[in-house]
């Protein structure tokens, strides 16, 4: 499958309510794809926390981030369709 050689990694902490809509999105979309998702908890890094604190939930794709607090689905499909093509970055979709 194309798009299975992608990773989407969302960034947050516990009891973080933007972090719970955004797995929901998410999952959502790397399940209708066939991309990884993988989540980190900012908390258990202090280079994490200083880094990203103050926008999670972050979203990364393939380690380029790619949104913060809100994930738009439409936006995040285009870009792994980007990404997955080569013709553009994964955070300018």
């Amino acid at each position: 499958m194309p798009g299975s050689e992608h990773v989407i990694t969302l960034l947050g902490k516990p009891g973080c309510h933007l972090c719970d809509e955004a797995r929901a999105v998410i999952r959502r979309v790397a399940a209708d794809l066939g991309v990884t998702f993988e989540e980190r908890d900012i908390t258990s890094s202090a280079e994490d926390q200083r880094a990203y604190w103050d926008m999670i939930p972050v979203t990364l794709i393939d380690g380029v981030q790619h949104d913060y607090w809100r994930v738009d689905e439409a936006r995040l499909r285009a870009a792994l369709s980007a990404a997955g093509t080569g013709t553009g970055r994964p955070d300018q979709a």
